[in-house]
């Protein structure tokens, strides 16, 4: 799909892999929704990209919320073609710990976002690209990209919610492939190692570098956002990649803790 003039909505734009991917799909020439709670960053967001961005604050999970937002990219731009889920949270907490259950608010809140947040996406932006015309020798009318994790394979102590929340990610990524494949929209999901965002900036220096000597194999470092947009690029322009997890963990391999 060509990327020029084409409308994206992207949730959890308002800082790391979202924002990154805002960015990097406005300068290829798409106009974008960004999508998230954070005010203030989305702002930031709207006037660091201009006219090709608008920004609306929506929690994914809301149906209601989702509904909005995508009426709000058909209204301003005119369709809807792309839709990228990057939006989530890593609440953590053991199953059990000093004599506790792990808290039932936290598991709903964990995978409400995650996977009910990304799956009411899914389908709301479905519809909409629906009435798209079909474009190229394919008839391609959307794209769909969510952010599953290496945590879905290689979940840590306390990563019970997170990890069931990213493998529902990549496990709902077939099944929805080939229900949209008549329709000519594709479905593929990205599974990101340790990226240099806000979520790991709240680790402690010496977690983090100890997390990069031990896990990542090469290069020996955290990804960059950037290198998320790159890959999430590449899907929506490469019409022969579908219904498939993609790793870019720089080789990871996450221990226990």
């Amino acid at each position: 799909m060509d990327l020029c003039n084409k409308v994206a909505i992207v949730t959890g734009a308002a800082s790391g892999l979202g924002a990154a991917t805002c960015r990097l799909l406005a300068e290829a020439g798409a106009k974008v929704v960004g999508v998230d709670i954070d005010v203030t960053k989305l702002k930031c967001l709207e006037q660091e990209v201009g006219k090709a961005a608008i920004t609306r604050v929506a929690n994914v999970a809301d149906e209601d919320a989702v509904r909005a937002v995508i009426e709000a990219a058909v209204d301003t731009f005119g369709a809807l073609h792309i839709a990228v889920n990057c939006a989530g949270v890593v609440d953590a907490a053991k199953t059990v710990s000093k004599g506790q259950p792990f808290p039932r608010a936290t598991w709903d809140k964990v995978i409400g976002i995650n996977l009910t947040g990304t799956f009411n996406v899914i389908r709301l932006a479905a519809l909409a690209m629906m009435k798209n015309a079909p474009e190229g020798e394919s008839g391609e009318r959307g794209v769909i990209i969510n952010t599953a994790s290496g945590a879905a394979w290689q979940g840590q102590v306390g990563q019970a919610a997170y990890s069931a929340s990213k493998a529902g990610v990549m496990g709902l990524t077939l099944p929805v492939a080939r229900d949209l494949a008549e329709h000519g929209i594709r479905v593929v999901s990205i599974a990101p190692g340790m990226f240099d965002t806000a979520m790991a900036a709240a680790l402690p220096e010496k977690v983090l570098g100890s997390i990069v000597e031990r896990m990542i194999l090469y290069p020996n470092r955290m990804g960059r956002p950037a290198e998320f947009a790159g890959l999430v690029r590449h899907i929506v322009e490469n019409s022969y990649m579908n219904a498939t997890t993609i790793s870019l963990d720089g080789g990871a391999r996450i221990s226990t803790r």
